[in-house]
C-alpha cells in the first residue's frame, strides 16, 4: 500500500470487493465499450495475477484505477481511470508512478499503451508523463466475443 500526498489517496492492489465500484468508475470515465465486458476483463486479470491491478482509494472507496500487465517483454497499461470530479488532482500520475515502479522491479524495459485517437485529453496526459508515439500499428483479433 502506498499513500500519496494527493489528498490522502491510498494506492493498493485491487481486491475482489472493489469490483462493483470499479465498474461504476470505469463507466463514469467512459472506458467501457460494448465489445469489452468490464467484469470479464476484471475476472481475466485476476486469473493471471492481480499485483499490477491498482486501485486509488479515497475516503474508503475506489476513486482511481490502473490495470497493468507484463509478459516478460513489455509492460502494458489499461483502464487508467480517475473519477471525473478528481481529474487534475495528480491521482492519475500517482497511479502511473506506482505502476512504473512495480514494473521496473519486475525488470520491465518498456511500457506500452493504447489510446483512442479521439481521446485528446489522454494523449496530453501521457505526453506530459514522457510517453511518445511509437511508429507502429496496433492490431487486434478478438478470440472470445464478450
Amino acid at each position: 500500500m502506498v499513500t500519496t500526498n494527493e489528498s490522502e489517496l491510498i494506492i493498493r492492489t485491487f481486491q475482489r470487493q472493489d469490483e462493483d465500484q470499479v465498474v461504476v468508475l470505469w463507466e463514469k470515465c467512459g472506458l467501457v465499450r460494448p465489445w469489452n465486458d468490464p467484469r470479464k476483463d476484471i475476472h481475466r486479470k485476476l486469473e493471471v495475477g492481480v499485483d499490477l491491478f491498482l486501485v486509488g482509494e479515497w475516503r474508503g472507496h475506489p476513486a482511481a484505477t490502473v490495470m497493468g500487465g507484463y509478459e516478460g517483454h513489455r509492460g502494458w497499461v489499461n483502464y487508467l481511470a480517475v473519477d471525473p470530479q478528481y481529474q487534475g488532482s495528480g491521482w492519475g500520475r500517482a497511479l502511473m508512478d506506482e505502476l512504473q515502479r512495480r514494473l521496473l522491479a519486475l525488470g520491465c524495459p518498456k511500457i506500452n499503451l493504447q489510446i483512442r485517437k479521439d481521446n485528446l485529453a489522454a494523449i496530453g496526459f501521457y505526453t506530459a508523463l514522457g510517453y511518445l508515439e511509437d511508429q507502429s500499428l496496433s492490431m487486434g483479433k478478438r478470440l472470445i466475443p464478450d
